[in-house]
C-alpha cells in the first residue's frame, strides 16, 4: 500500500502577517504611497525602487524659480479636486478599525493626502504634512487648500476646463501649456509667498514631528511597513532605528525596498486584501 503525501498547507498572506502580528502588543506602523494607489493617488517608484516619473519638485527650485512656482501651481490648480475628493480604501479602513483595540502604538505617514484621518484614524503623524493645508512663507499663516483652490479659479478662469492624469504630488501631468500665463496667488495677509504645508524634497522634516514619532517608535514592539520602498531617508531611518533596537520588522509592499534586508518578515502581496486578515 503506497503513502499519502500529505497536502502542501498554503498560508495566505494575511495569515502570515497576523501570525507575525500576535505576540506583539504594542505596533508601530509606517504607511506609504503604495498604501493610497487603491484611491486613485499614484505612487512614486516602481518595483524595483526606481522612479516612475521625474523626482518631485525640490523647495529650493519651488521658492527659488518664479517659473518652476508657477508651473508646480497650474499642475496642482488641475490635480488637487481628484486628491480632494479621494476615498479611503481597504488599507485606511482596516488601520482605523485596527487602533481601538489599542495594539497600533502610532501611525506614521509619508503620505499628505489626509487619507487616513477620513478612514477614522486619529494616532496619525503626518511626517511629510497634509495637501489640505497652505502656509505663508512670509508670515506662516495657515489656511485651507480648499480656499486657495477657490482664488485660484476667480484668477486663472481659462485653467478651469483643462484636465489631465493625476500625480502622485497632488498635482497633474500637464503638459504643453505656458506656465508663465497662470496666476500665482498671494498670502492674503502680507503679500508674501505661498507653499502647500508639506515637506518638500531638500526640505527637512520639523524636528518637533521627527521627535514625536522617534518617541512612539520607543514605546513599541515592533514596526509594521506598509506600501513603501522607504527610498526616501526621512522613512528608511525609522526601519534602521527599529532594527538597531532590537525591534522586529515586517514590510507589507510589493516590489524592493531599501530595508529587505532589516526585515523578518516581507509580504508582497495586496495590502487591503492581507490587512483585513491580519488585523480582523
Amino acid at each position: 500500500m503506497s503513502a499519502i503525501a500529505n497536502p502542501v498547507v498554503q498560508v495566505s498572506a494575511g495569515e502570515r502577517l497576523r501570525d507575525w502580528l500576535a505576540p506583539l502588543r504594542r505596533v508601530f506602523v509606517l504607511t506609504g504611497a503604495g498604501a493610497s494607489t487603491e484611491s486613485g493617488i499614484p505612487d512614486y517608484r516602481d518595483a524595483d525602487g526606481q522612479w516612475k516619473r521625474s523626482p518631485p519638485v525640490t523647495y529650493q527650485a519651488f521658492t527659488g524659480d518664479a517659473r518652476v512656482n508657477a508651473r508646480y501651481w497650474a499642475r496642482s490648480f488641475i490635480g488637487w479636486p481628484r486628491i480632494a475628493q479621494a476615498q479611503p480604501n481597504a488599507v485606511h479602513r482596516a488601520l482605523a478599525t485596527w487602533e481601538p483595540a489599542g495594539r497600533l502604538s502610532a501611525l506614521l505617514t509619508q503620505n499628505v493626502d489626509g487619507l487616513h484621518q477620513r478612514a477614522g484614524s486619529r494616532e496619525v503623524i503626518d511626517l511629510h504634512g497634509r495637501l489640505d493645508g497652505v502656509v505663508c512663507l512670509g508670515c506662516g499663516e495657515h489656511s485651507a487648500r480648499a480656499d486657495l483652490q477657490e482664488r485660484l479659479t476667480s484668477m486663472n478662469p481659462d485653467w478651469a476646463g483643462l484636465d489631465a492624469r493625476t500625480a502622485p504630488d497632488g498635482d497633474a501631468d500637464l503638459d504643453g501649456h505656458d506656465f508663465t500665463t497662470f496666476r500665482v496667488a498671494a498670502c492674503v495677509q502680507c503679500g508674501g509667498m505661498l507653499k502647500p504645508d508639506v515637506v518638500f524634497f531638500g526640505e527637512n522634516v520639523p524636528r518637533v514631528r521627527s521627535q514625536q514619532a522617534f518617541a512612539a517608535l520607543q514605546a513599541s514592539d515592533a514596526l509594521l511597513v506598509i506600501g513603501s520602498s522607504l527610498m526616501v531617508y526621512s522613512g528608511f531611518r525609522f526601519a534602521r532605528m527599529a532594527s538597531e533596537a532590537g525591534l522586529p520588522v515586517a514590510i507589507l509592499n510589493r516590489g524592493r525596498t531599501r530595508a529587505d534586508e532589516l526585515a523578518q518578515l516581507k509580504i508582497e502581496a495586496d495590502a487591503g486584501e492581507t490587512l483585513q486578515v491580519a488585523l480582523a
